[in-house]
């Protein structure tokens, strides 16, 4: 990624910020469980819970997309974590699917063809003095500003799969697993091009196992040390450069 004009501190010198985003919310319930509860409400729950879990290590700060009911556009999700100079952005959703028989944990990055759409709005916009963190593009060509996004996309997207990988590594030690649990799609809130970014389906409300376990104390707090523990290995001995 092209490095922001100036001094530019990294990760020993700040603490990490993670920023977590519970989907849906407000006139957004999400999913609904079998047991009738609303995907909104499980998100929060446990993003509450996570966050709790990392800031009490005193290795992270953390900040939450959405911390009530209320409803947030995606595409100003992982805005506020571009806004607040975020380090990961992790958001957390929970899928239904027609068929009670399946079940279990998935992780998504942003899929190779939706980054690079992105990359191309991001170049062709008026106005680019924010689509790098740290690196104003508005004097420059589409085709350098072209560029220059997409190498900072490349090393996000390769920190992105390599948390997401970490995740499911981590988790899937004391939680089931989705069939091949590594997936990629186009989703809004993974567009950032310079914030590593994951959504974890942390398993389907259609199947009664999975509903019931995401809105037990226990199994939160499972899933809570196993993030912990994965990202923990992200910011291990390979940590990548601080936005801020």
């Amino acid at each position: 990624m092209p490095p922001a004009p100036g001094a530019k501190p990294t990760l020993r010198d700040r603490t990490p910020l993670i920023v977590l985003d519970p989907g849906h919310g407000g006139d957004d319930p999400g999913a609904t469980a079998v047991t009738g509860v609303y995907e909104k409400d499980i998100t929060l729950a446990m993003a509450r819970v996570l966050a709790r879990a990392l800031e009490a290590t005193g290795r992270y700060r953390v900040a939450l997309t959405r911390d009530s009911d209320v409803f947030i556009p995606l595409r100003d999700r992982p805005g506020k974590a571009r806004a607040l100079g975020a380090d990961l952005f992790i958001s957390l959703h929970a899928d239904i699917v027609v068929g009670r028989s399946v079940r279990g944990l998935s992780v998504y990055t942003l899929s190779d063809r939706a980054t690079d759409r992105e990359a191309d709005m991001l170049a062709q916009r008026e106005n680019r003095s924010d689509a790098i963190a740290g690196l104003d593009l508005a004097d420059q060509s589409t085709q350098v500003a072209s560029i220059l996004i997409d190498l900072a996309q490349r090393d996000t997207r390769n920190q992105s799969r390599r948390l997401a990988n970490l995740v499911v590594e981590s988790v899937g030690r004391d939680i089931a697993l989705l069939n091949s649990p590594l997936r990629s799609a186009g989703f809004a809130v993974l567009t950032a091009p310079d914030v590593p970014a994951i959504l974890v389906e942390m398993g389907y409300l259609s199947h009664p196992t999975d509903a019931r376990l995401l809105t037990t104390d226990s199994h939160r707090r499972r899933f809570a040390a196993d993030m912990v523990r994965a990202i923990d290995s992200y910011f291990g001995p390979r940590r990548p450069a601080s936005r801020k």
